[in-house]
C-alpha cells in the first residue's frame, strides 16, 4: 500500500469516526424517541382497547334493543324512543318554537320587545317548562310531555294578513293518534292549540275530561328582580267573572274544585303567558315558588288541570303571549285586562274609570311620558281645587282662632280635657267654624292620592320611557349606588326630591294651620318613611308625587291672595252677634255636644 493510498483511508476512517461522534443523539433526543416509541405503543393498545369498547358497546346496544322492543310493545311505545327537533312558528309579534319531544311551547319571543339590558325578550325556555296530557293507556301511566310527536313541517312563517296551522302527532297506531293542532295569525299575540284524540276510546280511559300539567319557570325581564317578584304570580278567572291571584310575596298553592275557570295565567310585571280554555276548567291545582338563588329566573309557576273535552272529543284552547297592558289585554277579550292589578275596592274604580281613561286621553298627543303625567297631575289638581280651597279656608279660620283658643286654654287649664274641650266647641259654634272643616277635604283626596300609588307601578306604558335623567320610568332612577345595606343599594333621586318637597309642604302646612305640640312634628315623620318605602319604587310614581307637592305649593300661594285673616277674623266676630237659633249646628258639633252632655251624666 503506498502513502497516498493510506493517508485517503486514514482521512475516510476520521470522517467516519467523526460523523459517529457529532451526529450520535443527545440524552434529550433519546429520551424523545423512547417516548414517540412508548405512545406508539399505548396507541395500538387503544385500539385494541377501543375494538374492545365497541364490542361491549355492541353488546349494551343489543340488550337496549331487547328493552326497547319490550318497550315498543307498550302503549305508545313507538313514541317514547326518537330525537327532539323543533318546529318555528312565526309572525309580526311573536316567534314560537315547539319541541318535538311533548308537542309543546318550548320558548317564546316577543318580537316588539326588549329586556332592561336591550337583549330578546324570551319569556320562558329551558327543561323546567312543561305540557303534557295524564291518562292511562291499558296499565300504562302516560304522560304525553315525555313523548316523541311528528311535526306536518318543519316551520311556519305567518304574513301579517294571513293564518295558517301546523299539527304535532304522537301516534298509537296509523288510524289512532293524538293531535296537537297549532294555529297563527299573521298578527297579534295569541297562539291557538286544538288537542284532538283520534281513535283512541279503546285506549284511553274516556270520562270526558283530559288532565292537563302545565309549568314553566319566567325569565328575568326587568332591572329591579326584587320588584318584578313582587307583581309577578298566578292568576286566576273563573266562568263567573271573578279574578283572584296566588300570594305576590311567598311560595303559594291552592287547589280550587268548587269554581270552574275560563283562564289560568303565569303573571309577570309587564308581561303575561295565559292559557284560555274554551270549555270550563273544572279542577285546578295552582302553584308558584321562588328560588331566591336564581338570578335568572323570576318565578316557577305550575298548574294542573281538569278539562272538558268538546262534544266531538277535542279541546280547544288559546295561548296569549304579550304584554300587560291594558288596553291590549281588554283588546283580546275573555276580559283579560283583569290581569292589570288596578287597586281593591273603590281605588280600582278610581283608577279604571277616571285615571286611566284620562291618561290614554293625554297619551294619544304622542307627548313624552314625563310631560303626559305632568298634565295629569294638573287636571287632577284643577278638579280637586275647590277641596283645596275649603281645606285652606278652614285652616286658616282655625288659625285666627288661636289666639281665643289660647286664652280658654289658660283661662280653664289642661288637667280637666273636658271642660276644655266643651269650651272650645262653643267658641267654635259662636264662630260658626267646623274644627274637621281642614281635615274633610283632605281624607276625601286620600283614595285618589293611594289609587296612585297602585296605578303607576302597573302602567305598561312607562316601561322603558324616560324622562330628563330617569332611564325607565317604571323602575327607580338610581343616582347614587353602594354595597348593600340591609338591603338597599341606591338612593334615588327623584324619591329624595319628592322627600324634600313633602317636608317643606309639611311645614307651609304647620304654619296655615298653625299645629302646635305634637301634631307639628307627626307632619315630618311620614316624608322620611316614604324615602325608606319609595326609595325601590317606580320613578314615574316618586315623580307624580314630587309635582302634586309643587303644584299644592302654587295652589295655596294662589289662593293665599284670596284669603284675607282680618276678613276671616271680621265675619267670625259677626257670627258670634247672630243669636244662638238661626246658627246653624254642624254634624261633628252635635255629635261633640252629645257626647260631652254624657260624660258629665257618667260624671254625676
Amino acid at each position: 500500500m503506498d502513502k497516498n493510498t493510506f493517508t485517503g483511508l486514514f482521512l475516510i476512517m476520521a470522517i467516519i469516526a467523526g460523523s459517529i461522534y457529532f451526529l450520535k443523539p443527545s440524552d434529550a433526543e433519546l429520551k424523545k424517541e423512547r417516548l414517540v416509541q412508548q405512545q406508539d405503543s399505548i396507541r395500538k393498545g387503544l385500539i385494541k382497547a377501543q375494538t374492545a369498547a365497541a364490542k361491549a358497546a355492541k353488546t349494551d346496544t343489543s340488550k337496549a334493543h331487547v328493552v326497547d322492543s319490550a318497550l315498543l310493545k307498550s302503549p305508545f311505545g313507538a313514541a317514547s324512543v326518537g330525537s327532539e327537533k323543533v318546529v318555528t312558528l312565526e309572525n309580526k309579534d311573536l316567534l314560537v318554537k315547539l319541541s318535538t319531544k311533548g308537542g309543546k311551547v318550548a320558548s317564546v319571543e316577543l318580537k316588539n320587545f326588549k329586556t332592561f339590558d336591550k337583549k330578546p325578550l324570551i319569556l320562558f325556555s329551558g327543561d323546567q317548562n312543561h305540557f303534557g296530557l295524564n291518562f292511562t293507556a291499558g296499565n300504562t301511566p302516560i304522560n304525553t310531555d315525555n313523548y316523541y310527536f311528528t311535526p306536518s313541517a318543519p316551520e311556519l312563517k305567518v304574513a301579517e294578513k294571513d293564518s295558517a296551522s301546523v299539527t304535532l302527532r304522537l301516534s298509537y297506531s296509523p288510524t289512532q293518534y293524538i293531535d296537537y293542532v297549532y294555529s297563527l295569525k299573521g298578527t297579534g299575540y295569541k297562539l291557538g292549540l286544538t288537542i284532538k284524540p283520534t281513535g283512541l276510546d279503546g285506549v284511553i280511559n274516556n270520562s270526558g275530561n283530559i288532565n292537563l300539567n302545565w309549568a314553566a319557570s319566567l325569565h328575568k325581564q326587568e332591572k329591579d328582580m326584587k320588584q318584578e317578584r313582587q307583581y309577578s304570580t298566578v292568576y286566576y278567572f273563573n266562568t263567573e267573572g271573578q279574578v283572584d291571584y296566588l300570594s305576590e310575596t311567598k311560595d303559594d298553592q291552592k287547589d280550587i274544585s268548587d269554581k270552574k275557570m275560563a283562564w289560568i295565567a303565569f303573571k309577570q310585571h309587564f308581561f303575561s303567558n295565559a292559557l284560555l280554555v274554551k270549555n270550563s276548567i273544572s279542577r285546578s291545582n295552582l302553584a308558584v315558588s321562588t328560588d331566591v338563588a336564581d338570578t335568572s329566573d323570576v318565578k316557577q309557576m305550575k298548574a294542573d288541570l281538569t278539562i272538558a273535552r268538546s262534544a266531538d272529543g277535542s279541546v280547544p284552547m288559546e295561548f296569549y303571549f304579550g304584554p300587560n297592558r291594558y288596553s291590549t289585554l281588554k283588546a283580546q277579550g275573555s276580559e283579560l285586562q283583569k290581569l292589570v292589578n288596578l287597586g281593591w275596592g273603590p281605588l280600582k274604580y278610581i283608577n279604571q274609570f277616571a285615571v286611566l281613561p284620562v291618561f290614554n286621553f293625554l297619551n294619544q298627543f304622542n307627548w313624552s311620558y314625563g310631560l303626559i303625567i305632568l298634565a295629569l297631575t294638573i287636571l287632577l289638581k284643577l278638579v280637586l281645587s275647590p277641596l283645596t280651597y275649603k281645606s285652606y279656608l278652614s285652616m286658616a279660620k282655625m288659625r285666627v282662632l288661636k289666639p281665643e283658643m289660647d286664652e280658654i286654654k289658660a283661662k280653664v287649664g289642661e288637667d280637666n280635657p273636658t271642660l276644655l274641650q266643651q269650651e272650645y266647641l262653643k267658641l267654635y259654634k259662636k264662630a260658626g267654624v267646623n274644627p274637621l272643616g281642614g281635615c274633610l277635604p283632605l281624607l276625601i283626596q286620600m283614595p285618589i292620592v293611594i289609587a296612585f300609588f297602585r296605578f303607576f307601578p302597573s302602567l305598561f306604558e312607562l316601561r322603558g320611557q324616560s324622562f330628563l335623567w330617569m332611564h325607565d320610568l317604571s323602575t327607580y332612577d338610581s343616582v347614587i349606588t353602594f354595597a348593600p345595606i340591609a338591603g338597599v343599594s341606591h338612593i334615588s333621586l327623584m324619591c329624595l326630591l319628592m322627600t324634600i318637597s313633602t317636608l317643606i309642604y309639611t311645614y307651609f302646612n304647620n304654619q296655615i294651620s298653625g299645629a302646635t305640640g305634637q301634631m307639628k312634628y307627626i307632619g315630618y315623620i311620614t316624608p322620611i318613611v316614604f324615602l325608606v318605602t319609595l326609595n325601590s319604587y317606580p320613578a314615574g310614581l316618586n315623580y307624580y308625587y314630587f309635582l302634586a307637592n309643587m303644584l299644592t305649593f302654587l295652589q295655596q300661594y294662589l289662593i293665599k291672595f284670596m284669603v284675607d285673616d282680618k276678613k276671616i277674623h271680621a265675619q267670625i266676630q259677626e257670627n258670634k252677634k247672630k243669636p244662638e237659633e238661626k246658627k246653624k249646628k254642624s254634624g261633628f258639633q252635635a255629635r261633640m255636644e252629645e257626647m260631652m252632655r254624657q260624660q258629665q251624666q257618667a260624671k254625676k
